[in-house]
Parts: C-alpha cells; structure tokens; sequence
C-alpha cells in the first residue's frame, strides 16, 4: 500500500477541518497543525485557501461518486439503494448531530460568503440528486422521478440541519422512520405527498 502523500495529508485535514469548523473559520495554521509541518512546506503544496477549497471539494465529489457506485454494486434493487440513502442519516448520526451534513454546511456558508467555489460544491448535491432520480425511475416512477428525488434530497438536508440545530438524537432517529415508511408507501403504489 502507498504511503499518503504529504498533500493528500493536507488535504484529508483540510477537508474534516472544513467540515467541524467551516471553511472560512479554518486557517493554514489550523491545517498544517493538523498535518503537522511547517507553514513553508504546507505553502509548497498549496499557495491558497481557495486551491486548498478546490481539493477538498474534489475529494467529497469523488468520494460521492464511489459511495454512489458501491451502492450500485451491492445490489440491483433501486429500492435497497435508495434506503442506504436514507440510512447514510444513521450511520453519520453522531457527526450530524454535532456538524449538520458535510455537503448541506459547506454549500450554506459558501453562498454566504458568495464564493466562485459554491457551483462545484452544489455539485455534489447534484451527483446525488441525478443519482436518486435514476433509482426512482428504476422503480416505475420516471414522470415523477426528478420530483421524488429532490423530495428525498430537501428531507435529508432539512433532517440533518434541525437534527444538528437542536441535537435531538431522538428526532433524527424518527424521521429516519418517516422516510423509510415514506418510501416502503412508495414502493406499494400508495398516494405518497411530495412537495
């Protein structure tokens, strides 16, 4: 196995720094500390915060990619798939409830900040959105595939955000339940609401 090079170092600190601090609340020093190195040697592989932004959105978008096709791997039942999605809720539980989702967060505070970066870190949003679109037409629901993926997407954002506002483990365990009895009336044809 290849040892992780010093930028891949960088930018994996980079990356959950971002999240557990935001990105405009992270400084180099938080991320060379981390990394521990130098300033100058941390100014070798990135010359700015922005080029640092640009990595770590690339890294989320590949590890996206490879989340989305494991799930497709490990079954071909879009309905199995689209639990996992529900599920990724549960198993990131403990840093929801403390950081909010690590997509949802950074897309927030780069539209504040009205950063250039925020188009590609939407688009992450969008790989997952496309994603769950293609499994609801799978399912027979290709008129309405696109509405029932954003559905799905806007519950899990908004989850995420109250779950993290109000720490409520609780909460975040119900409504986990509520989207997968949502899906299972989907799943048996029954009137489902989507906004």
């Amino acid at each position: 196995m290849a040892a992780t090079s010093t930028r891949e170092k960088i930018i994996c600190a980079a990356d959950l720094l971002f999240y557990q601090q935001g990105f405009s609340h992270t400084s180099f020093a938080d991320i060379a500390k981390a990394v521990n190195i130098s300033r100058g040697n941390f100014y070798y592989h990135f010359k700015s915060k922005d080029q640092i932004l640009s990595a770590v959105i690339s890294l989320r978008r590949s590890n996206t990619h490879l989340l989305l096709k494991k799930w497709e791997l490990c079954t071909a039942q879009p309905n199995l798939r689209l639990l996992s999605f529900i599920q990724l809720l549960q198993l990131n539980q403990d840093n929801i409830l403390r950081y909010g989702c690590p997509v949802g967060t950074l897309c927030a505070e780069l539209i504040k900040l009205d950063h250039p970066a925020n188009s590609d870190a939407r688009m992450i949003l969008t790989l997952y959105r496309t994603w769950l679109r293609r499994q609801f037409s799978a399912l027979g629901h290709k008129t309405q595939a696109d509405n029932l993926a954003l559905h799905l997407l806007t519950q899990s954002q908004g989850i995420a955000t109250l779950a993290s506002a109000f720490n409520d483990r609780t909460y975040l365990s119900r409504q986990i339940l509520l989207l997968q009895q949502w899906l299972d009336k989907l799943l048996n044809q029954e009137t489902i609401p989507v906004s």
